[in-house]
């Protein structure tokens, strides 16, 4: 079983003073000041000497190489149209060669349509830049792309996937993000995070030898201990019922991961419907393949019908539940949503949408 992007980006929270030099920044999180803006040069708009405590701010971090990147920043251009007001900063880190970073800015054209800057790196490497330092490592951030939101305070409101980005900013942008939540959120999120290393090693092991009635009760140990453990926990359970084959606990757990512990995230929706659908054999179980169609449906609508992968889900969630129409009308869109991301040379697009125009009925 293939599951698709989804996840937990988490940042650790400390009280810091709302000035500090660079140098001072030694863990970032929400409700701290922003570090200093610390580039070597700027490949795209209008320059930002420093950050303007009264101003909104996205800070985006991506690289050349990071295929991710590619998908979000189109995303991020949309936004950067729909908040006038708020500054956009792509910040190129972890380069292997910064000599890239002005041709690839200068191929994505208009679908780039912020500002672009490049890291401080001096004469080290990629991983040495100052902003790589001062926000993703301070921030315990090792994975790209990854945004953060100042706000006009002059302080991290928000760090995430610019994916997920949509309703913090909007919420920020107009004064009405819970700041306060947001830190004991978290706080709460980086307590987790310390939890789960200490359950990988357990989860590995149960995943390794087979035996899913352990995995289970590792997770099912971890959540009984700290229910918001199943945010994180809750698709690795879901996966082990559905692959051992026990329909009427997978369907029961599957529908509690749709009805409440995922209602509101799209890509874990997402996942819990691929899951389902995308190899469901020779003699699928009707009542999951209902469920899977039930997940697709609530995270494209959660999307607002603008993420490919998930428009896709629901096209062969759609097929899988016999029908082929509805099937077609989804990847047809699901394909022109692709253009221009890397999932347009996923070659599954293409294959799903040349069968379905087989099997719909004119």
């Amino acid at each position: 079983m293939r599951f698709r992007m989804g996840g937990l980006v988490l940042a650790a929270a400390v009280v810091w003073p709302l000035v500090a030099p660079a140098e001072e920044f030694k863990e970032l999180g929400i409700g701290n000041a922003a570090p200093p803006l610390t580039v070597a040069k700027w490949v795209k708009g209008e320059p930002v000497a420093k950050l303007d405590p009264k101003q909104v701010y996205v800070v985006e971090f991506w690289a050349t190489w990071c295929g991710p990147c590619r998908v979000s920043i189109p995303h991020l251009t949309e936004l950067q149209k729909t908040h006038k007001d708020v500054v956009f900063i792509g910040v190129s880190v972890w380069e292997r060669d910064q000599a890239k970073v002005k041709p690839f800015v200068e191929e994505m054209g208009d679908k780039m349509a912020y500002r672009v800057a490049l890291d401080d790196v001096g004469d080290g490497k990629g991983s040495d830049g100052k902003m790589a330092k001062a926000w993703m490592e301070a921030a315990e951030q090792d994975g790209i792309p990854s945004a953060f939101i100042v706000n006009g305070d002059g302080k991290i409101a928000w760090i995430g996937h610019p994916m997920e980005m949509d309703k913090p900013l909007a919420e920020i942008a107009a004064g009405k993000w819970d700041l306060t939540r947001a830190a004991a959120d978290a706080k709460k999120a980086a307590a987790q995070r310390v939890k789960m290393r200490a359950l990988i090693t357990k989860i590995r092991d149960a995943q390794r030898s087979g035996d899913t009635k352990a995995l289970v009760a590792v997770i099912d140990e971890a959540v009984k201990e700290d229910p918001d453990m199943e945010n994180m926990l809750g698709v690795v359970k879901f996966q082990a019922l559905a692959k051992a084959g026990d329909a009427d606990k997978t369907l029961e757990y599957g529908t509690r991961l749709v009805e409440v512990v995922f209602k509101d995230n799209a890509q874990q929706l997402n996942n819990v419907a691929w899951g389902l659908v995308e190899k469901p054999g020779d003699k699928p179980d009707a009542r999951l393949m209902k469920l899977g169609l039930r997940a697709a449906e609530k995270a494209d609508k959660l999307k607002e019908g603008k993420d490919a992968a998930i428009a896709d889900t629901l096209a062969k969630a759609c097929y899988e539940n016999g029908d082929a129409n509805k099937a077609l009308e989804h990847q047809e869109r699901a394909v022109k949503l692709a253009k221009g991301t890397p999932l347009e040379q996923d070659e599954g697009f293409q294959e799903r949408l040349e069968l379905y125009k087989k099997k719909a009925k004119p």
